[in-house]
């Protein structure tokens, strides 16, 4: 998530696009952090948030309203002063600072023409809305700072606005071949490190795309580059600048699966494979990005007490499968100890009591071996001890092995439910996982549950591009009626090999499907998964008549025994 240089050169362009020469008509300030500007003219109205949260800055167009103190801060109350009816000349931003300056003019109380500064700069834990006059004299900021808290710069009424540490990175719109390979050249440090470093506006994700798109390995040091690697570099580094000096923006998300992972004003074209969704502005896609991830951090922290409950019984169970293998392990010998019996029942009689060993031939390979013997007891009596222990060890494994199919199966259940928890978008999705973990018993309660009938959580819908629908279950309740319920003989299955995941459904309503919608199924299969961050899962599929269900077999748990295989990519 880079709200660097370049997304606010986007938002530059956009703001003076829509909001030059319209007239601010109110002015709010929700929260400690946030000012809210309705700006009106030429028939238009649109809301601008401008916040400057230490955790997440950002300036947007909104449709949203939020609501304001019944009474109003003193910064608000001086812009409403000063700003009420201001028009709004320019919106400008110095080089590729993370910084936009609003210049604004207004009538003063003598009602002549004067001009005025609304300078928002975002700068993650320093980010600021400073209030400045004609000549950039501060004189307010939503966030005073005085010497005691910072030695650089003074943010108070009457001192002199200035970028701290400007002129220290250079521009890269305004450097030219010979000067970018010297400042790389000379760097000393990983490609992606030098360029974000060096070059004012830069993120280490835009750092990255730059090193993607030249064929370069972004952390491999600027010392081991070549002549065609550093031409190449300055190449992709220079065709991006003279795109953003034009004007040439492509607001994008990039997501995984239904999870936003990135954004950015320019195409992230070194994440490949991850789906890709367009935005016409900067605004609409900071909008969407930083509300569909808001909505996957709360349905984390609303899932928190679910993954707790099943990361410990889990872990609990690997430890008591562990323990359980290395008894198994130790039953191992009981072969050894029936042997051993049969050979002193065999060949005892030629050993006299007391004796503290025996030397006899395994009849079932030939070799000569030597046996313990208890002098305490007598060689019957040895033989009837080795024979008490095979039938002891034997029995012990006959019931560690069952023990350890039943704990195994819980241990892929507890897995798969952990995987449908990060894949959970609703409520009721979250419903669903709690009564899974009831019905298994690692709860107590489904806690408090609505009067009204339960609303049953859907699966995902795709389209492949050929026109066939690709559902996708999202636990395990619902994979089991996805292909037990909905899906009919014909239809194809798809799930990752030999790991939890979803059941992936491919309709074919009797069509015959091309080897496009198959690869986008398994696809879809691999996303789903618990190996949604490899590179590479391999995915099973068959068609769904020959998948079962074995009785009593946990939610979400099918056996087939014919199926195709393929490769996925991530």
């Amino acid at each position: 998530m880079a709200f660097d240089g370049i997304t606010v050169a986007a938002l530059r362009k956009e703001l003076s696009d829509k909001l030059t020469g319209l007239r601010i008509v109110k002015i709010a300030e929700p929260e400690a952090d946030e000012i809210l500007l309705s700006i009106k003219g030429n028939s238009t109205q649109y809301k601008v948030l401008l916040s400057v949260n230490a955790s997440l800055p950002l300036v947007y167009i909104t449709d949203d309203n939020k609501p304001s103190p019944q009474t109003a801060p003193a910064f608000c109350m001086l812009l409403r002063k000063h700003l009420a009816n201001a028009r709004i000349v320019s919106v400008t931003q110095p080089g590729f600072e993370r910084i936009l300056k609003f210049e604004l003019e207004h009538l003063d109380e003598m009602g002549d023409l004067s001009r005025k500064f609304l300078i928002v700069e975002l700068m993650g834990k320093y980010s600021n809305i400073i209030f400045t006059d004609e000549s950039e004299i501060i004189l307010d900021a939503i966030k005073r700072v005085s010497h005691n808290v910072s030695s650089v710069r003074e943010v108070l009424s009457g001192r002199k606005w200035f970028i701290p540490g400007a002129g220290e990175k250079k521009i890269g719109s305004e450097c030219g071949e010979s000067e970018f390979k010297e400042v790389m050249l000379t760097a000393h440090e990983a490609v992606q490190k030098a360029l974000y470093l060096n070059f004012e506006g830069m993120s280490p994700v835009l750092a990255s795309e730059l090193c993607f798109r030249a064929g370069v390995d972004s952390d491999a040091s600027t010392s081991s580059l070549n002549e065609v690697d550093i031409t190449n570099l300055w190449k992709a580094f220079s065709l991006f600048y003279e795109g953003i000096a034009g004007g040439e923006f492509a607001p994008e998300i990039r997501y995984e699966g239904s999870t936003p992972v990135e954004f950015a004003a320019h195409p992230l074209t070194l994440y490949g494979e991850l789906k890709r969704v367009s935005y016409d502005s900067i605004s609409e896609t900071l909008n969407v990005f930083y509300r569909e991830k808001s909505a996957v951090l709360r349905m984390r922290q609303k899932s928190s007490d679910l993954r707790k409950i099943t990361q410990t019984a889990l872990e609990r169970n690997v430890k008591k499968l562990d323990l359980q293998r290395k008894q198994l392990e130790d039953t191992e010998k009981r072969e050894k100890y029936r042997i051993y019996g049969e050979l002193i029942n065999t060949y005892g009689y030629t050993v006299k009591d007391g004796a503290k060993s025996m030397e006899a031939v395994n009849y079932y390979n030939g070799e000569n071996v030597t046996i313990p013997l208890d002098p305490q007891l007598t060689v019957k009596e040895n033989g009837k001890h080795y024979f008490d222990k095979y039938v002891k060890l034997k029995r012990t494994a006959e019931n560690l092995t069952g023990i350890i199919e039943e704990v195994s199966a819980q241990t892929e259940h507890l897995r798969s439910i952990l995987t449908e928890l990060d894949f959970a978008q609703s409520e009721n999705d979250l419903s669903e996982v709690r009564d899974e973990l009831y019905e298994a018993g690692y709860i107590k309660s489904r806690g408090k549950t609505d009067k009204k009938k339960k609303t049953l959580s859907e699966p995902l819908h795709f389209v492949s591009s050929d026109g066939f629908d690709i559902y996708v279950g999202k636990n395990n309740f619902q994979n089991d009626r996805l292909t037990f319920e909905f899906a009919n003989g014909g239809d194809w299955w798809f799930h990752a090999k030999k790991m939890p995941g979803s059941h992936v459904i491919l309709k074919t309503d009797g069509r015959e499907v091309p080897d496009r919608a198959f690869e986008e199924a398994a696809k879809y299969a691999a996303m789903y998964s618990e190996g949604k961050h490899s590179s590479k899962v391999e995915v099973d599929y068959t068609l769904k008549k020959n998948v079962k269900k074995p009785a009593g077999a946990n939610p979400g748990f099918v056996v087939y025994y014919t199926n195709f295989s393929m490769m996925v990519d991530l």
